[in-house]
């Protein structure tokens, strides 16, 4: 079933890339002959050195392994571990997954929001950059909103993936202090 989910999101991404690169490839042509930019390089190295691009993949990450790192403590004095995903049954409250498995998982969680930021910070270039040929006088206007729309995603999503991930560390280091584990 992962498996799937997995080839259906690399689906969709190549075939976005393959819509943007049949969309702007005439663009591209006609930019060479105007001595324009091309499109394609001005909307890559916006994506590419916007810092909303890595924000959430960068806490979704450093929170799951500052939660999992924690719950070694805990597992190897024989407690189980209630998140499904990273039980051996893939049931909740059982045997964790080994440490490698469970780092494997987090790097993937990490990959998907980093994808999911370059999608979406991609579209809104597209648009920002469509809206300012379409209506120049409001240019800046569309670039406000731009950052404001990738901020906020970027803070929404970062938050989202990883609050529970601190809150758990807190917990984890609490139960191990409770219960007198090192």
């Amino acid at each position: 079933m992962r498996a799937l989910m997995d080839l259906k999101r690399r689906s969709f991404t190549l075939i976005f890339v393959l819509l943007l690169v049949a969309l702007f490839a005439p663009s591209i042509a006609r930019a060479q002959d105007d001595g324009r930019s091309n499109v394609v390089l001005d909307l890559t190295k916006a994506v590419l050195f916007d810092p909303t691009t890595y924000a959430p993949a960068t806490l979704s990450y450093t929170s799951q392994r500052m939660d999992w790192k924690t719950s070694q403590t805990l597992f190897n004095a024989g407690w189980v571990e209630h998140n499904a995903r990273f039980t051996v049954s893939g049931r909740p409250d059982d045997k964790p997954i080994s440490f490698a498995a469970g780092n494997k998982q987090i790097r993937r969680d990490a990959l998907a929001h980093l994808q999911e930021s370059v999608v979406n910070n991609l579209s809104t270039q597209i648009f920002e950059r469509v809206l300012a040929q379409k209506y120049p006088e409001h240019r800046k206007l569309f670039k406000v909103l731009g950052w404001v729309e990738r901020i906020s995603f970027s803070g929404y999503v970062s938050y989202m993936a990883s609050v529970n991930h601190f809150q758990q560390v807190q917990r984890n280091q609490e139960m191990a202090r409770k219960f007198g584990i090192n």
